[in-house]
């Protein structure tokens, strides 16, 4: 009697639970035989919006693409609205890699111990400024620094505040040659951008204005100038500007020695592979060069001597 007990009791349990027993691997959640995954933070780029948006969006979109392949994490571009917004983004840890101008990579630097300048254009090294002027406003080409006198009683406008192109080192060159601000007409204006300090001067509304050579110059190759319009009439000395800053916090994101991988894969941009190219030719630049934050110690002082830098 207890064997056909015994027999019929496993034969319900069979019928209930399934003719097998079940294994280690049957019990064990399929979750914890799995490799958790974390996805990768992007690596987010930005710029100071001197140029037009769509410009801007194109160069840095294609920018963002060949930097992603080349470092191996997803890489962002973040529009900003204005310079200030830029330095301020950089400084709470919005962006992590940003084309400033030298005035602003400086403000930025200056707020995040440990960010550093890695890498600027060829042609950013030796830089310039020009002054352009409406054909209406009776001036012609200054043969000297020295001429600058003869811009007082005009109307100007600038680019942004912060801009050291469009504004820092322009306003100081004007100082050295005994201009100040209130020796113009009216109130100076700032456009915000290159591009709109081009259209007011060459409108009328502006008599002068101050800005980016390498924008100027790619404007009138493009036919956007009309230059029967408004002419450049003075060219500033020398100085450095714009450059890539990075910030100190992404080899501890993404692993030692990872700013340097960065570095790299903008001064391997090469002008003989025509996606490179692409991306070289919307920056005006034939290659990026190394850089490092003691060659802007002439921007800082000069930012510091008209109050952009406390």
């Amino acid at each position: 009697m207890k064997k056909r007990l015994l027999s019929a009791l496993c034969l319900l349990s069979l019928s209930v639970f399934g003719c097998t027993a079940p294994s280690t691997m049957d019990v064990t959640s399929p979750t914890e035989n799995e490799t958790p995954t974390t996805a990768v933070q992007p690596l987010v780029t930005g710029a100071i919006p001197d140029q037009d948006p769509e410009k801007l969006q194109r160069l840095y979109g294609l920018l963002a693409d060949y930097l992603s392949a080349e470092l191996g994490v997803p890489v962002e571009y973040k529009p900003v609205t204005d310079y200030l917004a830029a330095v301020t983004a950089f400084k709470v840890g919005d962006l992590d890699l940003v084309w400033f101008g030298g005035l602003t990579g400086v403000q930025a630097r200056l707020q995040v111990p440990g960010a550093e300048a890695i890498a600027q254009r060829d042609i950013d090294a030796e830089f310039h400024s020009v002054l352009i002027a409406n054909v209406n406003s009776g001036l012609g080409e200054l043969a000297s620094d020295a001429d600058l006198t003869q811009v007082k009683g005009k109307t100007i406008t600038f680019g942004s505040e912060s801009s050291t192109s469009g504004r820092l080192m322009p306003q100081y060159y004007l100082e050295q040659a005994g201009v100040s601000l209130e020796d113009f007409q009216g109130e100076v204006g700032f456009s915000a951008s290159h591009d709109a300090t081009i259209q007011l001067v060459e409108a009328g509304t502006y008599d002068l204005g101050m800005l980016n050579e390498q924008v100027w110059n790619s404007r009138v190759e493009a036919g956007e100038v009309d230059t029967n319009r408004v002419k450049v009439i003075w060219r500033s000395p020398a100085y450095y500007d714009y450059h890539w800053v990075i910030s100190p916090d992404v080899d501890e994101r993404y692993g030692e020695g990872f700013r340097d991988k960065v570095q790299q894969a903008l001064l391997q941009l090469d002008p003989n592979n025509p996606d490179h190219k692409e991306i070289l030719d919307l920056f005006g630049a034939t290659q990026f060069i190394q850089t490092s934050n003691e060659n802007y110690a002439e921007i800082e002082a000069v930012g510091r001597q008209i109050g952009k830098i406390q």
